[in-house]
């Protein structure tokens, strides 16, 4: 028999016996009841997947059987059968939950399309509800690979706070891993079922970072050709990560602070308000003070983003991370590249422990990764490692009252050092870099190949 089981309530004993030798003859295991109490006692001792129920019985009505079978397992999905079609009745219906309804007489091919689409569902269910059980795992704080004391002062922090409905700020150089530390806030929260949603204020443009955050109306300006939820809404009963909280424009703050203050948006083209339930993390590089001195950054704002602060700090400032970081990689994208890579040398390690990383833990990644790759043997040598690495300190190169290495040398440190500090600073958007070096984007591409920074 099939392993998709449905319950069929009708007290038209003809109608009962026609849908369950149709449905029988099509392997559905199928069970009976002439009434929704009967049915519900079905329910309480059987596995159901799906109930078509009629609408008017004796005892309990459709809606009845509807609400019952919801609070008895909510994972149940209930089809309404009604031969009289009023609109009145169809909206009740829905609103009280059913997958939807079916007209008498019932079309057969029409209710076996409905079923297909109700296993659909509930596959996809499936497979979201492990995927949460693999996220969960995954981001859970234990997950986060460090073995510095600078990193567990900020893993303690962080969850204590996960259990609040308190803003967050995250501060911290661009790579050291504030989205992980805001994915495990979320996770370890009480909205962990809820939709976790990230925008990185950095890679859009000014005026759609007012869109992107609220929405917009069709026709709100040119190219709203139609209507766009924005990411409030999206996240709405769960969490909003907004990377890069600094870069968001005077006016555009405004309308932030009112969100949090208020809980309330207005998509851009409209007056309308929206209720929105939005928990937020927030994040940035910048220096929030700063721009507050220079009336760059609402000091309202901040004070409404800032309630618990976290400082992640740079993975200069933890380099005993650097080794459990390097092996973690290492298994990471052997297995990704289906090469045995058994750990790094001696001298390789000890060639990253003397580099400052300036893209912090991103960077340590993106090295390894092209070490792995790279690498002819069964562990990471000096060799496999970026250029960037070797022993010759690149400030030293860089200050020009030291003859440390020729002319040609300095320049391509003092460019891949201006390149790293925009890169850097965008996040790792080469659009949002190539705009603030001056430079197309296909220019930067260009020079990074010839720098050996890709």
């Amino acid at each position: 028999m099939n392993t998709f089981h449905i319950l069929i309530i009708d007290d038209e004993a003809s109608q009962l016996k026609s849908l369950e030798s149709f449905l029988k003859r099509r392997n559905y295991t199928v069970f009976t009841a002439t009434s929704g109490e009967e049915a519900y006692q079905t329910a309480k001792n059987q596995t159901v997947d799906l109930i078509l129920t009629d609408f008017r019985m004796p005892g309990w009505s459709g809606l009845v059987v509807l609400r019952k079978m919801k609070e008895l397992n909510p994972d149940i999905e209930v089809v309404v059968m009604t031969a009289f079609g009023r609109v009145e009745d169809a909206v009740e219906i829905m609103k009280a939950g059913a997958y939807d309804y079916l007209s008498k007489p019932i079309d057969l091919d029409e209710l076996e399309n409905l079923i297909k689409r109700v296993q659909e569902k509930r596959h996809l269910v499936a497979e979201n509800r492990q995927l949460r059980e693999q996220l969960r795992e995954r981001f859970k704080f234990e997950a986060i690979i460090s073995q510095s004391g600078e990193m567990e002062d900020v893993l303690n922090i962080a969850g204590r706070v996960a259990k609040s409905k308190a803003s967050v700020l995250i501060r911290g150089e661009s790579g050291t891993g504030k989205e992980l530390i805001a994915t495990a806030i979320h996770h370890a929260s009480p909205r962990q079922d809820k939709p976790l949603v990230v925008v990185n204020v950095a890679a859009l443009s000014e005026n759609l970072i007012e869109s992107e955050l609220f929405g917009h109306e069709k026709g709100a300006f040119t190219g709203a050709t139609q209507q766009r939820i924005g990411r409030f809404e999206q996240a709405h009963g769960g969490t909003l990560f907004i990377d890069e909280v600094g870069d968001i424009p005077p006016p555009v703050q405004v309308k932030l602070l009112r969100a949090i203050q208020f809980g309330e948006i207005e998509r851009v083209g409209t007056q309308k308000p929206q209720r929105v339930d939005v928990r937020i993390i927030a994040a940035t590089h910048r220096d929030l003070e700063e721009m507050m001195n220079e009336h760059k950054f609402r000091d309202d704002l901040y004070y409404r983003l800032n309630v618990v602060s976290i400082k992640v700090p740079a993975l200069r400032h933890r380099k005993t991370d650097i080794p459990v970081l390097a092996e973690y990689f290492i298994k990471k994208y052997g297995e990704e590249n289906q090469k045995s890579i058994s750990g790094i040398t001696r001298e390789a390690l000890d060639q990253l422990m003397k580099y400052d990383f300036p893209g912090n833990v991103r960077e340590l990644e993106n090295m390894i990764e092209r070490a792995v790759v790279l690498s002819r043997t069964e562990y990471i040598t000096l060799p496999d490692l970026p250029m960037q690495t070797q022993t010759v300190s690149e400030k030293g190169i860089l200050d020009p009252h030291q003859m440390t290495g020729g002319f040609e040398e300095k320049v391509r440190a003092f460019e891949r050092e201006l390149i790293s500090t925009a890169l850097t600073e965008s996040g790792g958007n080469k659009s949002a870099a190539a705009r603030q070096l001056g430079i197309s984007e296909r220019h930067l591409r260009s020079r990074l190949k010839i720098l050996d920074m890709l």
